[in-house]
């Protein structure tokens, strides 16, 4: 009796898998199309391009010393390294022996030809772009130089480098749809959730993870865990509690710098390969889909030095260390360093990222306009960890209007922590 359930089942689960399969050869989104048939327009490659710096295709395909979407970069994961591939249009390395309906499927079903692809490529919002779309991706990416350069073998622990394991994840774990963030039915908040959700792939960096690295979609934009820094919380409520409007919100994604403070870590690495060039139209469509349709008043920020908490050992930490470059009162100076009175940083309810730039310190950076920040040492070395911690307390107080509850503990943690 026992082994017939089983052999049914095994009939069961194989038709199940039929039928997936079938209704997938019949869909007409998985054919051919004519970017197939003829040389492609300049206009659709023109399309295809803006498209793929919307898409930060960059970030994970081109290596700082290597040719562009060559490949090689290194994504850590907890359960391994994966490198971002070759996709120029060499046919050996590359994907140009691929087919639109091949490029399509990578993007909307996390499958090669040959193979299923691993979550680290963003297939998970990718699903959500459009055939037209990845149609115009992939015929700007077929025009453009293809180099003949190996990929690298991921390093990647058993079992999960086996790859046929990834088709019961998807099954488990990739939807269709991502919940919205906000409230809105305008034209402008339904181009923004496409930006946002599926172009921008936004919810891989700022959407906590489960233990099997699947998003909690529950918990959407309401931050991430990088490995390190932490993508922080930005849902509507959150981005005005530290003082965002949609202005200074369209300012940052235009230039990376706002009175809110300046991109780091991987954020920079966003806003320099993808964000400057969204249009003007699809910039305040983003912000309008992160804020809803009637934003909140962003919070004004008001010192909170007065918690119950002596701060002046911190002020003297900070005075020592900080105020030549940040100021006395945490104005910053421009073109040097961003101010802290008020910074998103600072006024985070999370000290992550706080403590880990202070521990660490960030690399300058050159920003459109002629603005610019400039190198920052970390006190890693300088401050123990109890000092670390008041330090960490008096910007929160005095400068983010926050409570004071970094405890020493928690810098020894952040530690061992990557750099921003």
């Amino acid at each position: 009796m026992k082994a017939r359930i089983a052999v049914g089942g095994v009939i069961l689960v194989a038709a199940v898998v039929g039928v997936v399969v079938l209704s997938g050869l019949l869909d007409p989104r998985y054919e051919t199309s004519a970017v197939d048939q003829a040389a492609p327009s300049q206009e659709l490659i023109a399309k295809g391009k803006y498209l793929a710096k919307a898409g930060d295709c960059t970030a994970c395909h081109t290596s700082k010393a290597g040719a562009q979407f060559a490949g090689g970069v290194p994504i850590p994961t907890p359960f391994g390294t994966i490198y971002g591939t070759n996709i120029t249009p060499d046919k050996q390395y590359g994907i140009g022996n691929w087919t639109s309906a091949d490029f399509y499927k990578a993007l909307h079903d996390g499958l090669a030809p040959d193979h299923p692809l691993y979550p680290a490529m963003p297939y998970t919002t990718y699903r959500g772009v459009t055939r037209e779309d990845s149609d115009a991706i992939f015929a700007y990416l077929q025009s453009i130089r293809p180099v003949a350069v190996p990929n690298r073998d991921n390093d990647v622990s058993f079992p999960f480098n086996l790859r046929p394991l990834l088709r019961g994840w998807n099954l488990l774990f990739l939807k269709d749809t991502l919940p919205d963030v906000s409230a809105g039915n305008s034209a402008e908040w339904v181009r923004g959730r496409y930006v946002t959700n599926s172009l921008g792939h936004c919810t891989e960096c700022h959407t906590p993870r489960g233990k099997f690295g699947q998003l909690k979609l529950h918990d959407s934009l309401q931050g991430g865990n990088l490995g390190g820094i932490v993508g922080p919380d930005i849902t509507p409520d959150a981005l005005a509690a530290r003082g965002w409007s949609p202005q200074a919100l369209q300012q940052f994604l235009a230039q990376g710098i706002a009175p809110q403070g300046s991109a780091y870590g991987e954020m920079f690495d966003a806003f320099h390969h993808s964000t400057q060039y969204l249009t003007e139209s699809d910039n305040k469509a983003m912000v309008r889909y992160l804020t809803g349709d009637k934003p909140a008043e962003p919070v004004p920020f008001t010192p909170s030095a007065a918690i119950g908490q002596d701060q002046s050992t911190g002020r003297r930490h900070y005075l020592a260390l900080c105020a030549g470059c940040h100021a006395a009162n945490g104005q910053g100076k421009p073109n040097v360093t961003v101010a802290l009175a008020g910074n998103s940083t600072v006024r985070n309810d999370d000290p992550n990222n706080l403590v880990l730039v202070m521990l660490h310190g960030i690399t300058a950076k050159q920003f459109p306009g002629n603005q610019a920040r400039q190198d920052m040492p970390g006190f890693a070395n300088s401050l123990d960890d109890k000092q670390m911690a008041e330090l960490a307390n008096y910007l929160r107080t005095s400068f983010g209007g926050l409570k004071g509850n970094v405890q020493p503990a928690d810098v020894q943690a952040l530690r061992a922590k990557k750099a921003p």
